[in-house]
């Protein structure tokens, strides 16, 4: 097993050099001129001013030599600065991230005990009010689109009805812990939703199929009870897909939700990407998408990890 794991984590430093390289090189094609947001209108009509900034920056240097430049400083952890406001990506980073990884973590944990409970008592239950119930919020959670249904509650639960705030982290002034969970409702749950009816339906199709096999006839006429059916049997096998599914919404906690907090007006990485893409701060749009990519890898390299866990011919395989 440590092998393979080793062996995976080998795989995945040339992956991220090529998407590194790839986010460099698609990004200075961009028609941006660094050097149009770092002057002062007086430096904007000496030539010579900006040519000497440009040099003293390495802009002038060959694209391979910016780039390796580029990557030197991120093992570093110089992440450079933004173009528009000078601000260190590294403080930027710093002050955001939390608060993706708050309401993310919050909405995953919620909708993964809510999506694969209901999934599973509908499974069990097939046919049953609770199986009904679930598959028509499943069809509706994932058809209904993110943003939509934020301005919904928004509509209802913060302007017509005034019971929770619109939008940010905290009220201006205040800094009370009930002020942050009321904050959170909203988002929280327009992201769970949309999760959980995800969840939900992968649950029930896979324990479904489960309660089906051979084995799990077998153990039900050995006279073994049926709950440990249920959970021993049924539950384990049944979640291997699920896993997956799983695995690969932790890349939202580095990238956040860009629509959630759009919507919402959440301080936290999504919003960032959003501006950056729409002021053309591409040194932030390479950084904040290496750290998508990267979290995608290793959401990557959980799913292989668990699936070889769980059934131990991947390894074998391998």
């Amino acid at each position: 097993m440590l092998k393979f794991i080793g062996k995976k984590l080998l795989q995945m430093i040339p992956m991220l050099l090529l998407i590194s390289f790839i986010v460099f090189g698609g990004l200075q094609l961009m028609d941006v001129d660094p050097i149009s947001y770092m002057v002062t209108p007086d430096m904007a009509a000496s030539a010579e001013n900006q040519e000497a900034l440009r040099e003293q920056l390495g802009l002038n240097d060959p694209f391979v030599v910016r780039y390796f430049n580029w990557v030197k400083d991120l093992l570093t952890g110089d992440f450079g600065y933004s173009i528009v406001n000078g601000t260190s990506i590294a403080t930027l980073l710093k002050t955001r991230l939390p608060a993706t990884f708050e309401l993310a973590v919050i909405a995953l944990l919620l909708s993964s005990v809510i999506g694969i409970g209901i999934g599973i008592i509908s499974a069990i239950r097939q046919n049953g009010i609770v199986d009904y119930l679930g598959r028509i919020f499943a069809v509706l959670g994932q058809s209904i689109p993110q943003f939509f249904f934020g301005i919904c509650v928004i509509q209802i639960f913060a302007i017509k009805l005034g019971w929770l705030p619109v939008n940010g982290r905290t009220s201006p002034g205040a800094s009370g812990f009930g002020d942050a969970v009321v904050h959170l409702v909203l988002p929280v749950l327009t992201m769970t939703v949309a999760m959980c009816a995800v969840l939900m339906r992968y649950s029930r199709n896979t324990m479904l199929g489960v309660l089906n096999s051979d084995y799990i006839k077998t153990a039900r006429s050995k006279g073994i009870p049926e709950w440990k059916v249920y959970i021993k049997h049924g539950f384990r096998n049944a979640m291997r897909p699920v896993l997956v599914i799983l695995c690969f919404r932790l890349p939202m906690l580095i990238g956040g939700s860009v629509v959630i907090e759009s919507v919402f007006g959440w301080p936290g990485i999504g919003s960032i990407i959003t501006q950056s893409v729409v002021s053309g701060d591409y040194p932030v749009i390479m950084v904040t998408t290496l750290m998508v990519a990267a979290a995608i890898l290793v959401a990557s390299f959980l799913v292989d990890v668990l699936t070889a866990a769980l059934d131990p011919r991947v390894r074998l395989g391998e």
